[in-house]
């Protein structure tokens, strides 16, 4: 009894789990249904668990009309195990992506973040396309619903790559996944190229329109991002106007995020009106003396007006998360569509064959007459019997066995249809199905072209209308601390060494951003750079503190004695690249004394008076030092020596103007900003009054400076050069009213800046074909309306008379040419006009 009992206890203790490692097989359990059935989509359909039930429910449903949204909801709860809300946000996100259902009523607005009405007031039906590519249950795979009452798809066999067309988002435990919607024809151009064996690349395209820039897209893998900008006009010099939202930002939440940064200080505006309708319209009101250019950079900086998105591409394979590619999910899907394409081929050849074979087997039992033969016979048996004897000298026409199945079809063929069976008609019809059989077998040995053609097809039925809406761009690098306006003022106490914007009751040293760097420099020969804070210690004795930038032209000079040796040197310097927060030694030793020291913005020089201790040795004790006479070098340079004595003051007694040094500039036609890096075009050295000449294709043009903070649409830029009055601009048009095309020859003569003016006629269809700034250019032009009709001439322009620059100018021919271009290459502004 005793062993029994701790036998007993033994089993007891061995059957318990511990708590721990329950919670530890839950957790899994319930991670891996939000990741499956949840969160992240098959790749094969492209599709979340809850979208596919809902378009199963739809298809259902289905009878051409469209459907409350309620009643939907109602039939998807058949299949899904959750609640009607999250089954009706799903129906409202499917049909806002305007490509699987048809929505009818108020759904909302992806834009303004306006919601959908209630599911009672709204109605949906399925696309055609989603009807073409979604649905056949002869290749669906089906498994039990959550209640095991009904039988729903396992995914639906879908032949289209759609989870690149729709994008997705999810959160699930442990992983998430973001892939960004991309544009229907680009989708379908690469599946061709992909069955071609040609290379193709895929980018992001977005409802909501705007600018995107691609270049570390990554192919949508982890690690991957994209910059999205919106569309801003300059509609005066006082009035900005934004014409998209970013994707995934509403109207509200952009429009917040402007008066965030107003209120910050970073931007200086006066309203914000929302004008939003059918486009997007947000009116930005400047305040008084603000720079528009610059205001569009701090847009651009410290609202969503950029905004950035890391793609991260996850989606379910084979029951299991996988992180791949965009290319990857495309190939995946072409050649899924193919496989499936090659199912439904083998099916209809099934289907064609047994068609065939019924209609050989009647055309044979009717026009051998094998029917009459069944009314002598007594019994059934004896009626299949009398039958398959009928029918034994003509099996070696049929392609395979009759069946029983075969001949009972046969007993059920009316006598009417008998009487009145065709003989011709029957011939022709199998004919037909034969002509079919033979086409169904030759696109089952050619898949690849078919599957081809069957890509080509989607795009001719359904791709009018779904042009790219997102600009690919390539987007300028702003630097926010050179666009934040000076929204604080910073002070400081020199003895003490504090600097800070908090410190208002002690001295004043310039304004700045909470965003900028300020240099500073100590009597002890020590420099730092630091961020802009309410109050920081940088070290006693303070002798100079500005803004700094790392692009800084300013010239410092500085007279100190080095106390290890005694000997006091002169140096100028800049300062170049920096560590934050760290001091740097200015003299040769770490023991220095400062006695003078200035910052020179325009790299002005200075003679100053140094006098000597009266006790010293020195014969002059008071001189004269010019630091026109030193070489601009680092910061860690020692300087020149000035003399070996102790020095008691050294003091200013002149300063000279800097000397204007001209600046190269380029022009990067891809961002259409203007840069001193040596990006794209060179423009030449500028001087500070020089300007450049820009051109544009709706043939007009203005004069500018050469300010970094110019922007310019590259699309619209046909030539740019720095600017000479004494050169003649070369032109040809197309006058759209006198439906002629005309060349002129004309000096540039308005001086304003940032005004543009027009020198051709304004007319809808005016249009500049060819500018040029050469001397003697020649073009070459293409007349005809047909290539068989075509006729070159060369023309040469020297000869076309100066005249102003609003004249009309010189007749070339009727009509637009089919092509002109000038005959040799011009290099950076080469052009080419073509009708052909």
């Amino acid at each position: 009894m005793h062993e029994e009992k701790m036998y007993n206890q033994e089993e007891t203790l061995h059957n318990i789990t511990a708590v721990s490692g329950l919670y530890e097989n839950w957790f899994l359990d319930y991670a891996s249904y939000v990741i499956l059935e949840r969160a992240v989509p098959a790749i094969e359909d492209g599709l979340k668990p809850v979208q596919r039930r809902i378009l199963h429910a739809m298809k259902e449903m289905d009878d051409g009309r469209f459907n409350k949204v309620a009643n939907i909801i109602g039939q998807s709860m058949q299949y899904h195990p959750h609640g009607d809300a999250s089954i009706g946000e799903a129906i409202v996100n499917l049909g806002q992506k305007n490509l699987l259902i048809e929505t009818q009523g108020n759904w909302g607005d992806i834009r303004t973040g306006d919601e959908a009405a209630a599911p009672r007031y709204i109605e949906a039906r399925l696309s055609k396309f989603a009807l073409e590519v979604a649905f056949n249950p002869k290749t669906t795979t089906w498994q039990l619903s959550y209640d095991s009452r009904k039988y729903e798809p396992l995914t639906l066999p879908m032949k289209f790559p759609l989870l690149l067309a729709q994008g997705v988002e999810g959160i699930a435990v442990g992983l998430s996944t973001r892939i960004l919607p991309h544009n229907f024809c680009e989708i379908i151009d690469a599946a061709i190229a992909y069955l071609k064996n040609k290379p193709f690349e895929l980018y992001p395209d977005f409802p909501t329109g705007g600018m995107i820039d691609v270049s570390q897209y990554q192919d949508g893998k982890r690690g991957g991002r994209v910059k999205i900008r919106v569309h801003i006009e300059e509609r005066d010099k006082k009035t900005l106007i934004i014409r998209d939202v970013p994707y995934g930002v509403t109207t509200t939440q952009l429009i917040d995020s402007i008066i965030k940064a107003n209120d910050a200080g970073k931007i200086k505006i006066k309203k914000v009106i929302d004008n939003t309708a059918k486009d997007v319209e947000i009116e930005v009101q400047l305040a008084p003396g603000v720079d528009t250019e610059m205001t569009i950079d701090a847009l651009y900086a410290f609202t969503d007006c950029e905004i950035s998105i890391s793609p991260n591409a996850c989606v379910i394979i084979n029951d299991k998360p996988h992180f791949v590619s965009i290319s990857d999910i495309l190939k995946y899907n072409v050649d899924h569509t193919g496989s499936l394409l090659q199912k439904e081929l083998e099916i209809k050849l099934q289907e064609l064959e047994a068609e065939w074979h019924f209609a050989s087997l009647e055309k044979i039992f009717i026009e051998k007459r094998i029917y009459r033969e069944i009314e002598k016979a007594e019994s059934w048996e004896q009626v299949l019997s009398e039958i398959r004897q009928g029918l034994q000298p003509y099996l070696h026409l049929l392609h395979r066995p009759v069946t029983d199945e075969d001949i009972v079809k046969l007993t059920e063929i009316k006598i009417k249809r008998i009487s009145k069976y065709d003989i011709q008609k029957a011939e022709e019809n199998i004919l037909h199905i034969e002509q079919q059989m033979q086409e169904t077998r030759y696109n089952l040995d050619h898949l690849t072209e078919y599957t081809i053609r069957y890509f080509e097809n989607l795009k001719k039925k359904y791709g009018k209308g779904r042009e790219r809406l997102t600009e690919i761009r390539v987007f300028d690098t702003i630097q926010a601390t050179a666009v934040a306006m000076a929204n604080t003022k910073l002070y400081m106490q020199r003895e003490e060494g504090f600097i800070g914007t908090s410190l208002k009751k002690d001295e004043y040293v310039c304004d700045c951003s909470d965003l900028d760097q300020i240099i500073v420099f100590r009597k002890d020969g020590i420099m730092l750079v630091t961020r802009v804070s309410d109050k920081a210690f940088v070290g006693r004795q303070i002798m100079h503190a500005g803004v700094f930038h790392k692009d800084d032209k300013t010239i410092y000079h500085m007279i100190y004695t080095d106390l290890e040796s005694g000997i006091t040197y002169a140096k100028r310097f800049q300062v170049g690249g920096i560590t934050l927060n760290k001091e740097y030694a200015l003299g040769k030793s770490q023991r220095t004394r400062v006695h003078y020291f200035s910052a020179n913005p325009n790299g002005e020089t200075e003679i100053v008076q140094i006098t000597l201790s009266p006790s010293c040795a020195a014969r002059k004790k008071v001189f004269e030092f010019n630091f026109a006479d030193l070489d601009v070098k680092g910061r860690s340079a020692q300087g020149n020596q000035v003399t070996r004595y102790p020095v008691k003051l050294v003091k200013l007694k002149e300063k000279t103007a800097g000397v204007v040094q001209a600046e190269d500039r380029w022009y990067d036609p891809e961002i259409g900003r203007l840069n001193t890096e040596g990006r794209g075009q060179y423009l030449g050295s500028f001087y500070p009054d020089e300007k450049i000449l820009i051109i544009y294709q709706n043939g007009s043009y203005e004069l500018n400076d050469v300010a970094l903070t110019h922007r310019y649409d590259p699309t619209t830029v046909m030539w740019i050069e720095k600017f000479d009055p004494a050169k003649l601009i070369t032109a040809i048009y197309y006058d759209g009213e006198k439906q002629s095309c005309f060349a002129k020859r004309f000096h540039i003569e308005t001086q304003s800046e940032d005004t543009v003016f027009n020198f051709i006629r304004e007319h809808a269809d005016s249009r500049l074909l060819l500018v040029s700034t050469e001397p003697e250019p020649v073009a070459v032009m293409v007349t005809g309306k047909k290539r068989s009709e075509a006729r070159q001439e060369i023309i040469s322009l020297r000869d076309i008379p100066v005249t102003g620059w609003k004249a009309v100018g010189t007749r070339l021919c009727s009509g637009m040419p089919a092509s002109i271009a000038w005959q040799s290459a011009l290099g950076k502004n080469e052009q080419t006009a073509s009708l052909f």
